[in-house]
């Protein structure tokens, strides 16, 4: 069993950057390119990158991008997975089979640093799966006090199949009148048109229009402006972009990116102009989007990311969790009594769950 602690992505070998193609299969926030954009334009110089790998004689290969925050003596020392608000899931990047063993390995740094980590968090996390029961087994293997908790609600839809116009016949009558009545009104009004942007010439225009409607829209402004930028031509050169655009005269009014890989369409971001909420453009550019990754994409999946908004439920079939694992180290004080507190919050609910109250 070899172990290693790498501080870049570029610095890993060929044959680790090589896994991370196969966990892009599992989500493309789990790809190589992804943690390129992420690192470069969302961390800066109070954090600390790690990516642990372990690989043993079978060839099995465990990569686990990390980070911790340069914090303090008085607080915790906390290392976490490499995720922030931008992602809607982690999981540790394997070639094969995912063992408990083979991630207590590569962990073990983590456990024998000078450092000493108080606190090892990842999340979001699939909830119930390979990963995340391995991911847990693994810190209870090397001593941690481990625990779950939620992180949020995923909505996603299962094609099966269904041709778009089977899938929207099938939706709620509500949503399908607003959206034919909306449609009529928008396509009603001159210079209306819808487009979706893949890459090539019409790229360098899409994102300035994505970042105009963007701007123009109730959403907080950006706190990390290059990401989405970055996010979007990475997208173009992977093939996975569609970036959908509604106009008025050449006036960008709406946008929407979804991501497209490995069979699956990810609604990332949606944003319309704040000014023209009468056109409820976004669910009139929803449905032209759904209909092309239905139709011509030919996913299987439709995931509407993080969140338990109830306008998801109209859209989508089914609804699953994401979790995450924290765990204490009981051989440092910090840890010590972080643990003692979990505990002693966990048993205070469950108590109060046992007794009806709040």
């Amino acid at each position: 069993m070899r172990v290693h602690c790498y501080e870049k992505l570029e610095d890993l070998p060929s044959s680790y950057k090589a896994v991370f193609t196969h966990a892009e299969h599992i989500s493309y926030d789990c790809s190589f390119c992804w943690f390129q954009n992420l690192f470069a334009t969302t961390f800066g110089l109070h954090e600390n990158i790690r990516i642990f790998v372990a690989d043993d004689e079978n060839g099995r290969i465990a990569i686990l991008p990390m980070y911790s925050h340069v914090d303090n003596w008085i607080k915790p020392k906390i290392i976490k997975a490499a995720t922030n608000f931008y992602t809607s899931l982690y999981s540790p990047i394997c070639s094969d089979e995912l063992t408990a063993e083979l991630l207590a390995q590569a962990l073990q740094p983590i456990k024998g640093s000078q450092m000493h980590w108080d606190i090892v968090e990842f999340s979001p996390l699939a909830a119930g799966s390979a990963a995340y029961e391995a991911l847990f087994d693994a810190l209870t293997m090397l001593g941690y006090r481990t625990f779950r908790y939620f992180s949020f609600a995923n909505w996603y839809l299962t094609v099966g199949g269904r041709s778009y116009a089977d899938y929207f016949n099938a939706l709620p009558s509500r949503l399908k009148n607003t959206v034919n009545r909306k449609r009529r009104h928008f396509f009603a009004t001159k210079g209306a048109r819808l487009e979706i942007i893949v890459g090539g010439q019409k790229l360098d225009r899409g994102v300035a229009d994505y970042i105009n409607v963007y701007n123009t829209s109730w959403k907080v402004r950006e706190p990390f402006p290059d990401f989405m930028p970055g996010l979007i031509k990475l997208c173009a050169d992977q093939g996975w972009l569609r970036l959908g655009l509604a106009y008025i005269d050449d006036q960008p009014i709406a946008a929407q990116l979804w991501i497209v890989a490995h069979g699956r369409a990810a609604i990332y971001k949606l944003a319309h102009d704040k000014n023209l909420e009468s056109y409820s453009i976004g669910s009139v550019l929803t449905a032209h989007i759904m209909r092309h990754v239905i139709d011509l994409d030919k996913v299987y999946e439709v995931d509407y990311l993080i969140g338990d908004d109830d306008y998801k439920k109209d859209w989508m079939s089914h609804r699953r969790e994401r979790w995450g694992i924290v765990a204490y180290n009981p051989a440092t004080f910090l840890g010590w009594t972080c643990a003692i507190k979990q505990s002693l919050g966990e048993l205070r609910r469950r108590i109060f769950s046992y007794v009806g109250w709040k």
